[in-house]
């Protein structure tokens, strides 16, 4: 979706990237990074995990593929520095969000789509803006479920933050502020968000 929005994405070249990166169906931010990094998009990857949090084994979110992507990952991550992908260990304010974004820049941020709801949806879309026509909803449950959204503007008289979900190509939502602090900051996305800078 950001690619597209850059003009950078050529189809075939794009699937040569995931081919070259060997970007599998379990896809972590840092992947994303890299894949910025491919294609000479300027970034910047904060996180409050460098690496893979061994605690996440038992959630039931990440189990099925935590063994097989734990070393993959942590090599990404050691090797970040000497693949020109920017990554940093620390914590990223919605203050600093709203500066990177009206700079006319967006960002793509990890969150928990079973807290995250849309005030612009239809009910019972409004909650279930994550599950695509014909899927089960899998929304307001107890358990972790990461998603990425892509970040595209802010109002500060209503605090509310805009963004774009990649389930979907027909529309905006936006929610709260408070209540994307809560989906962003939920434990399973180590507060991981990639800043995009679209003067790359």
């Amino acid at each position: 979706m950001v690619l597209r929005y850059l003009g950078q994405l050529d189809d075939g070249e794009f699937e040569g990237a995931l081919q070259e990166l060997r970007l599998t169906r379990s896809i972590w931010t840092i992947d994303l990074a890299y894949l910025m990094s491919h294609f000479g998009v300027r970034h910047r990857f904060c996180t409050q995990t460098l690496g893979v949090d061994k605690g996440y084994k038992n959630q039931s979110f990440y189990r099925k593929h935590f063994d097989t992507e734990e070393t993959r990952v942590n090599q990404l991550f050691a090797q970040a520095k000497s693949c020109k992908v920017l990554v940093e260990k620390c914590t990223v304010s919605v203050q600093d969000i709203q500066m990177h974004l009206a700079q006319g820049h967006v960002a793509i941020v990890l969150v928990n789509s079973g807290v995250l709801h849309c005030d612009l949806c239809s009910s019972p879309a409004k909650y279930c803006c994550f599950a695509p026509r014909g899927h089960r909803c899998f929304c307001r449950t107890p358990d972790y479920q990461g998603h990425f959204i892509v970040l595209r503007g802010y109002n500060r008289a209503t605090s509310s933050i805009f963004y774009n979900n990649p389930a979907y190509a027909d529309r905006m939502c936006s929610t709260s502020v408070s209540n994307f602090e809560e989906a962003r900051t939920s434990y399973g996305t180590d507060e991981d968000i990639l800043f995009v800078f679209l003067d790359s």
